[in-house]
């Protein structure tokens, strides 16, 4: 029998250690938790030591497991950075490239040039991977993103495509009509769940005295703006989603504290690479344009 480990039997204790159970690895992966379970088994028996301290909240990783777990993630980021090199000497603007935004974004900005990129660069093909949490671009989950930012990873090279403006919006139909913002908590407001990563937005409505005041809550942004579309209320929304939108009108002007900066990031490795150069540009000067031109609005 075969003792040693192969890459797959560092990648399951990497991903076990990662996600802290057995069906959080699986799910990960598109596996299942028999499989994984059988995995781990299996590198357990080769090794002949236990690399995981099994409890009813979870996997915990013993002395050894740590040291093997230590061992994939070099080997994970080696692997990472080589493929990054190779990619870089990509001459042809052709092939597959991942771009990792926001729910938002997407809806409210980048879908219709990604439609443009398309016909501009036929041979690109983009994998768009839309999640509010942050992508690891170091371990390739994504060659580009695009994301609101105050302070983007060191390591990151990119453009800074400009500011999203915040403001609050109602139906055109809702009825009191605008008022200042000193009676603001007197509306009904749309805001977000406790849940919602959204630090700014809590801190203002907690400040303005709004939070009190809502009468539906959302666990993202697009939700909110389908509520105030419907006329439940009104809500904070980014300027770019809500002035392109012809049901809604603007009831204030931008809130102070909420702009934040929109990034558009990549790794070093990539940034010569044809396909992931011309999607850079193609999207840096559009969606730079599109966001100054709703923000300027009024």
């Amino acid at each position: 029998m075969n003792k040693k480990l192969d890459w797959n039997d560092y990648a399951t204790v990497l991903r076990i250690a990662e996600a802290g159970s057995l069906a959080g690895a699986a799910h990960r992966i598109g596996s299942s938790h028999p499989t994984m379970f059988r995995r781990i088994n299996a590198v357990e028996a080769k090794l002949g030591v236990r690399l995981f301290e099994r409890f009813r909240t979870g996997y915990r990783l013993t002395s050894a497991g740590e040291k093997v777990a230590a061992a994939a993630r070099e080997i994970e980021e080696l692997t990472n950075e080589t493929e990054r090199r190779v990619a870089g000497h990509d001459l042809r603007p052709s092939g597959i490239v991942r771009l990792a935004t926001t729910d938002t974004l997407l809806c409210g900005l980048l879908a219709p040039e990604i439609a443009r990129l398309r016909h501009e660069e036929p041979q690109i093909v983009l994998e768009v991977a839309v999640s509010n949490e942050t992508s690891n671009l170091s371990f390739r989950e994504a060659d580009i993103a695009i994301r609101p930012s105050a302070a983007p990873d060191e390591h990151l090279v990119g453009r800074r495509l400009g500011v999203i403006e915040q403001a609050a919006y109602a139906a055109r139909a809702f009825e009191p009509a605008d008022q200042p913002s000193r009676s603001w908590a007197a509306l009904p407001w749309v805001g977000p769940t406790p849940l919602m990563p959204y630090p700014q937005l809590h801190a203002w409505m907690r400040d303005a005295g709004c939070d009190m005041s809502c009468v539906c809550r959302m666990d993202s942004v697009l939700g909110m703006h389908a509520a105030v579309r419907s006329g439940l209320g009104v809500a904070i929304l980014p300027c770019y989603l809500a002035e392109a939108d012809g049901a809604l009108r603007r009831i204030g002007p931008e809130v102070e504290g909420l702009a934040v900066d929109l990034w558009m990031l990549t790794h070093p490795d990539l940034r010569q690479t044809a396909r992931v150069r011309a999607v850079l540009d193609h999207l840096g000067g559009r969606l730079g344009h599109a966001l100054k031109a709703t923000a300027s609005v009024r």
